[in-house]
């Protein structure tokens, strides 16, 4: 996991110009300046990351957008976009934040740090996934957002954590259709159940839910009396995940049903009856 901080070139120039700066009052008062055009750029930004170090996000946004109002063709106004994005993304004022960094990405997409406003802009919309119980449009765009800094940055720090990211969004949205499913299921709506744990299975094969989603597929199957059906879905969950809760689940519920000969297993098998059981009846 990387932890987030301003890039260091950018920290690097603010320990300089903190050391240089004549001007010695507090950022709170600064921000209620009227004239600018007394202040010069270095001070502003200098004294906007002063704020950012003592935790006063607000203030600090509020610097660096001064640096970009009253000095935008200014070296520091670039610095200073970037560095406004982050004090927003500080704050859980994500909208601003992203506004913030595409402007940064977009008039400059050649900067040495942009690897980081990209990672940045999708930590904004990873930030804000809903739980699985509401839309997950939120956790497409992020996935998206991530997808994006791991193809254009893929060797980078930025990439190995997105790739990371990537993954909990899937399990996230492999969550989603967990849980339509089994409401389908509980609503004796099978076909809709069956597709929504064969999307499980199908297309977020990484994640932890397949177990779970092979073991309902067999259960509706044995509902349905597509004995063949369920069988072979058992064998594929029995094969892939052999000591899985939910392959005993399914050995128990075939044997319940006829379906297949033996005996009822539980925890303290290990697996190891049922898996052999299963490998000689596949």
């Amino acid at each position: 996991m990387i932890v987030l901080r301003p890039p260091a070139r950018a920290c690097a120039a603010l320990l300089l110009l903190s050391a240089c700066s004549s001007w010695n009052g507090d950022p709170e008062s600064l921000k209620k300046q009227t004239d600018y055009s007394k202040i010069s750029p270095e001070q502003i930004y200098s004294h906007g990351v002063d704020a950012l170090h003592g935790h006063r996000y607000s203030v600090a946004a509020d610097q660096f957008d001064a640096v970009q109002q009253n000095y935008p063709y200014s070296a520091w106004a670039v610095n200073a976009q970037l560095m406004e994005g982050y004090s927003d993304y500080l704050q859980n004022k994500y909208t601003d934040a992203i506004g913030a960094l595409d402007r940064f990405i977009q008039l400059h997409p050649t900067h040495r740090d942009v690897a980081y406003a990209y990672y940045l802009r999708a930590l904004c919309f990873y930030e804000q996934i809903a739980d699985i119980q509401r839309d997950q449009k939120g956790t497409q765009e992020a996935m998206a957002a991530l997808q994006e800094v791991v193809n254009r940055f893929p060797d980078s720090a930025y990439a190995r954590d997105a790739r990371l990211k990537i993954d909990l969004c899937n399990d996230h949205l492999a969550g989603k259709e967990m849980e339509v499913g089994r409401w389908y299921e509980h609503q004796h709506l099978y076909a809709a159940a069956i597709g929504r744990f064969q999307r499980v299975v199908d297309d977020f094969q990484t994640t932890n839910h397949v177990p779970e989603a092979l073991h309902r597929l067999t259960e509706i199957y044995l509902i349905l009396g597509m004995t063949d059906e369920a069988k072979r879905t058992a064998a594929v969950l029995g094969h892939n995940y052999p000591g899985s809760r939910w392959y005993e689940d399914s050995w128990n519920q075939l044997i319940a049903d006829g379906a297949v000969k033996g005996k009822i297993v539980g925890e303290a098998d290990n697996g190891g009856f049922f898996s052999r059981n299963f490998g000689w009846i596949f």
